[in-house]
């Protein structure tokens, strides 16, 4: 049959046929992002091209920075400067400076709104959690949590927030409207982080030594279960969970465990987890690129950064950054 065209076909046609035929397809290169990881030693951020996994720049910031987050269209990074007692903006496509916002004392993690309008931020020596207006840079609120507020998050549909106080052992719900406390629920010790499910209809509590993650149902405002972890030949002591992020379909999540260096993927519907992938020394928080090909985790003791190939549940490279790696946040690198 392939003589027949050959014979038969005009040149012109014929070239265009083979080049169909004969070429191998060529896969396309995955889209390129910037990684951005604060360094809480250093005060610095270090950048990482997503592509070529190396550190491209590094932009000096304020003392002891800690969160680190983007605002909904890219183009604002915000960082949690904690000696500072400051929430710094920069233009994320010049890495300059541009304001503080006025964030109470010591910040160190914040959340800001779906709609991009306000930042939430837990001032933890002030048992407190003060809302900023991002575009007026006003105080709107400060609402009085529990001791040591460190976790915040927003839910999808911008109703509720939540702030975790490590000392009070308790999540504290705040209705975004009245900025009251609608619910104090209690979890085990040390509640680190907090996240909304996709759907809004979960929130889930990591607890560094309860050693734990709580599922937290946001209707009834009561803990459905408990998530625990189990490593073969690891200390159950040294199993900390601290941050972690769901896939965007709420199909899985991804444990940072602190201390035993291990990230554990969690089946959300069945709870269970899937494998534990070993990173670096005291994984701390975790960023998806937007395509969820790759996840990115800080590694605060041995002061690198895994990537994670999502698919596989493999790491693919240790970048080294600067000392002691805490918050780390993706936006897609602008093209040329």
């Amino acid at each position: 049959m392939r003589f027949a065209i050959r014979d038969t076909l005009a040149p012109t046609m014929l070239a265009v046929v083979l080049a169909l035929v004969e070429t191998p397809a060529v896969s396309r290169p995955a889209a390129a992002h910037e990684v951005y990881v604060s360094n809480e030693k250093d005060n610095t951020v270090s950048v990482i091209d997503s592509t070529t996994l190396e550190v491209v720049r590094t932009i000096k910031v304020g003392k002891r920075p800690r969160g680190i987050t983007f605002s909904p269209d890219h183009r604002l990074f915000f960082v949690c400067a904690s000696d500072d007692n400051a929430v710094q903006v920069y233009d994320a496509a010049t890495d300059a400076k541009l304001h503080d916002l006025p964030s109470g004392v010591d910040p160190e993690q914040f959340a800001v709104s779906p709609d991009g309008k306000r930042l939430y931020i837990a001032n933890e020596d002030d048992a407190i959690t003060t809302v900023v207006d991002i575009a007026s840079r006003q105080v709107l609120h400060q609402v009085p949590v529990g001791v040591e507020p460190e976790g915040i998050a927003v839910s999808p549909d911008n109703r509720l927030a939540v702030a975790t106080s490590e000392t009070t052992n308790m999540a504290h719900i705040i209705d975004t409207a009245t900025f009251e406390v609608v619910a104090n629920i209690l979890v085990d010790q040390r509640p680190r982080h907090a996240e909304f499910t996709p759907d809004g209809r979960k929130l889930w509590v990591s607890t560094e030594i309860g050693g734990n993650v709580a599922v937290i149902d946001v209707g009834s405002r009561e803990i459905e279960a408990q998530i625990s972890f189990k490593i073969a030949g690891v200390q159950s002591d040294t199993i900390q969970p601290v941050g972690f992020k769901f896939t965007r379909d709420g199909t899985r999540a991804f444990v940072a465990l602190g201390p035993s260096n291990r990230v554990a993927v969690v089946d959300v519907a069945t709870r269970e987890v899937v494998k534990y992938i070993v990173v670096g020394q005291r994984v701390w928080h975790l960023a998806f690129t937007p395509d969820e090909d790759l996840l990115f985790t800080t590694n605060g003791v041995s002061n690198d950064v895994t990537a994670i190939d999502v698919k596989a549940l493999k790491p693919v490279k240790t970048i080294k950054v600067g000392r002691y790696p805490w918050g780390v946040a993706v936006r897609p690198r602008p093209g040329p």
